[in-house]
């Protein structure tokens, strides 16, 4: 379906994963695209009320609880348990087990990233770094992105590596990639095999919802789970 992105990683015993796109709808609690997302998973997936923390959610077995959690980043080994995080510019980060035995989804927007929401998913998952594969979806691009000096300084306070990220554009002011920090914390953690990162929802105005380009409250889910 020309609507959804499933993530190119390789075949993954009995993981499901996709994003949806801006012709799909808006997937807000009151929007048109979660009662068509609903016919496409096992179970109503875990919402979250994210706030660009690190906290990780780890829902119980499927139909445990409805409550959304507060959290930026959800994983999970139980099967039929549909992990979500909605986006518009911020990067969803998909990971998942090479033999099937967990999944997680972390949204990552600068604030997130810096404040290491990918390595708390990974260590939630419970599974050496090495058997985890991960994608990055649909996110602003480093060619659309400008941030202020704090965001850099931000990132650097952490770790100086992350100088490669960001591009001068005007004084005070930097292009910020948000798919190489995401690469860099990944590799950190022992997680060597990553794809995606070729989107940019700001450019591609016909497929995605973006904050910056429309100021939208219309967000679109990045989901996952295990059959």
């Amino acid at each position: 379906m020309a609507e959804l992105i499933a993530p190119d990683w390789p075949a993954l015993p009995g993981v499901r994963a996709f994003v949806t796109t801006r012709g799909f709808g808006d997937m807000r609690r009151d929007g048109a695209g979660r009662a068509r997302l609903s016919a496409l998973v096992p179970a109503a997936p875990c919402w979250l009320r994210q706030s660009h923390g690190c906290t990780v959610a780890q829902p119980g077995p499927a139909g445990e609880s409805d409550h959304e959690p507060d959290a930026d980043a959800a994983t999970t080994s139980h099967r039929g348990v549909v992990c979500a995080v909605l986006v518009a510019d911020c990067m969803p980060v998909l990971l998942a087990g090479r033999t099937g035995n967990a999944v997680g989804v972390a949204h990552a927007g600068w604030r997130g990233l810096a404040a290491g929401v990918i390595e708390a998913a990974l260590a939630a998952m419970r599974t050496d770094p090495a058997q985890i594969v991960a994608w990055l979806g649909p996110a602003i691009g480093p060619l659309a992105y400008e941030v202020g000096d704090e965001v850099r300084a931000a990132f650097l306070a952490a770790d100086a590596a992350a100088k490669v990220a960001f591009v001068p554009s005007r004084p005070g002011h930097w292009r910020l990639d948000l798919y190489a920090i995401a690469r860099q914390r990944l590799r950190a953690r022992g997680v060597t095999q990553v794809s995606g990162g070729d989107f940019c929802t700001h450019a591609e105005a016909d497929r995605f919802f973006s904050w910056r380009r429309e100021r939208t409250p219309a967000r679109m889910a990045a989901v996952i789970w295990l059959t």
